[in-house]
């Protein structure tokens, strides 16, 4: 269960209170509070985000090259990466509350976690896991959204326009991945 593959995991998990510290603390420079728009806590909460990015991508090749697969690995894996990307939608909410275009993409980037988390807990009770195992556009999709959120994270007016079109492809790649998933598990939900 200790492996380097499970402690990138975990390092996500332990990123997370990390991440939501530098979106909310000011930066105090002696006695006066400074907002500037490409602070240092905004690149920071960013670089934090895409370390954790990162791991997601090496804790499963690492896994797979030592042969340190795990039954727990296998679920905190996907725990970590939903609780990572929630956290950060969420500071992403508050900081664009009036972004239509974020609050919707967060929307829809939340709602289909938990669609194809249940999706995928009620295939595996019926001995189906594989019938929704994750796609290329499920790749694509995650890669996207890790792009738009990092970028969105460094909270820079010139930068935000181009996350926002990223955040908005990301939804679009979420809602095309959660209608391949629910299209290969159709047959099943049709059952008795």
């Amino acid at each position: 269960m200790w492996n380097i593959p499970n402690a990138l995991t975990l390092l996500r998990i332990v990123l997370i209170p990390v991440l939501v510290a530098l979106a909310y603390i000011p930066f105090v420079g002696g006695s006066v509070a400074v907002d500037l728009p490409f602070e240092w806590r905004y690149l920071t909460a960013a670089g934090v985000f895409l370390v954790a990015a990162l791991t997601d991508w090496f804790d499963g090749y690492l896994a797979r090259t030592l042969n340190q697969t795990s039954a727990f690995g296998r679920f905190l894996d996907p725990v970590a990466d939903k609780l990572m990307v929630a956290a950060a939608l969420i500071i992403l909410v508050q900081w664009h509350s009036t972004n239509i275009l974020v609050v919707v993409s967060a929307i829809v980037i939340v709602s289909r976690e938990i669609t194809i988390s249940a999706l995928r807990e009620w295939m595996a009770e019926l001995g189906k896991r594989a019938s929704v195992a994750v796609s290329y556009i499920g790749k694509l999709k995650t890669t996207m959204q890790m792009t738009a959120i990092t970028v969105l994270l460094l909270h820079h007016p010139v930068l935000d326009q181009a996350g926002f079109v990223l955040l908005v492809v990301a939804a679009g790649l979420t809602l095309w991945s959660m209608c391949i998933y629910l299209k290969a598990a159709w047959p099943y939900l049709r059952q008795p």
